[in-house]
């Protein structure tokens, strides 16, 4: 990347506000007046100077890696010292130059958010740039609810949502095996294969598509939450029941578009297999299945996130004690929204790899098809 400054109108607006706060009030006193100035202590003054060297930089900021890698850095120093004083830990209510602060520091976040997609090594900026991101959105969540003093009961903090994840690791480890490793994985492998074998066959045995295609599309239509209380009833309150609801929810995507990928292979790829005498099997393996890994593929990656929103709702309607579905609803009962939000974080972390496993494979077997070189 060049080296050259370029100067950005989001720093220049957060050094402006700086500023201002510092001019203003940090906190207000219990009487209702003016306390805690910038001045007056030494971790406001920290975290108002980090702010000013990061805001400052930031408008003499080059174009290469090191020196956006070195300002992120530093940016996120001066958000950690600005997330420990009285007003953002809630232990004082906020003032004028409090919020002014907060606002400049959502315009570095901003504008360190930018620097990191503009990184023309992807390999480097996609993942730095998602991670990044995501860090900002849960700095400015524990900043906003222990600001505002927001209830637990409403929205926990993300600090007390990883506590509750370390206090009931054990917990919810069970859970992860009953819902994703017995229900989901089994249930996404058997619907996957049996959408597949079916799609093949429909394409082997036109006449079948008169009769199975509409039957199969009636399966997606069928509403998860009757479904699931009959599962129940048919294969028990085990993950069973919970495994066939993911197979009737992953079927049909797999089916259609293991269709469309078997009828993506060009008409002269087919008329040169015909030339060679190659019949249907062996056109099948050389020609059509390869034309159809990247529709195979992104039916799987759907499957996934399918797989784990069946299975989890499916444990309301019964399961034992054990699944994060069963967990969730339990807790939320009990108005334990900490634990919830720790289940909720397990599954969405998990459908997240499953997906990014997915991708990858993709990039292995499909690394042929535009759609995937051109990432």
């Amino acid at each position: 990347m060049a080296g050259g400054v370029k100067r950005d109108p989001l720093s220049i607006a957060a050094a402006l506000l700086l500023v201002g706060a510092f001019s203003l009030p940090l906190a207000a006193g219990v009487d209702g007046g003016a306390a805690l100035a910038w001045r007056a202590s030494l971790s406001a003054s920290l975290a108002w100077g980090l702010l000013v060297v990061v805001a400052v930089w930031a408008t003499q900021l080059g174009e290469d890696l090191g020196a956006t890698l070195g300002w992120t850095a530093l940016c996120a120093g001066a958000a950690l010292a600005f997330g420990l004083l009285p007003p953002a830990t809630g232990a004082l209510p906020a003032a004028s130059g409090f919020w002014l602060a907060a606002l400049a520091l959502a315009l570095l976040a901003l504008h360190s958010v930018r620097r990191c997609a503009a990184i023309t090594n992807a390999r480097i900026g996609a993942p730095l740039t998602a991670a990044l991101f995501g860090l900002w959105v849960l700095f400015f969540w524990q900043l906003g609810v222990s600001t505002f003093d927001v209830p637990r009961v409403l929205l926990p903090a993300p600090l007390d949502i990883a506590l509750s994840l370390v206090e009931h690791g054990e917990t919810l480890g069970r859970d992860f095996v009953q819902t994703v490793v017995k229900a989901v994985l089994i249930g996404w492998a058997l619907g996957s294969a049996l959408g597949f074998a079916v799609a093949v066959a429909i394409d082997r045995l036109p006449f079948l598509q008169r009769g199975l295609l509409p039957v199969a599309s009636l399966t997606s239509t069928v509403p998860l939450v009757a479904v699931a209380p009959i599962m129940v009833m048919w294969f028990g309150f085990e993950w069973p029941s919970k495994a066939a609801v993911v197979v009737l929810m992953t079927f049909f995507p797999m089916l259609v578009a293991t269709l469309a990928g078997l009828q993506a292979a060009g008409r002269l790829e087919r008329e040169l297999m015909h030339s060679y005498a190659a019949g249907y099997l062996r056109t099948l393996v050389d020609l059509r299945l390869p034309s159809a890994v990247p529709f195979i593929v992104g039916a799987l990656k759907i499957n996934a996130t399918l797989a784990l929103i069946g299975a989890i709702v499916a444990e309301f309607f019964g399961s034992p004690t054990v699944g994060l579905g069963f967990r969730i609803s339990t807790e939320a009962a009990r108005m334990n929204m900490s634990l919830v939000w720790g289940a909720i974080v397990v599954a969405a972390v998990t459908g997240s790899l499953a997906y990014a496993l997915l991708v990858q494979l993709e990039r292995k077997l499909a690394f042929w098809h535009p759609s995937v070189r051109s990432r």
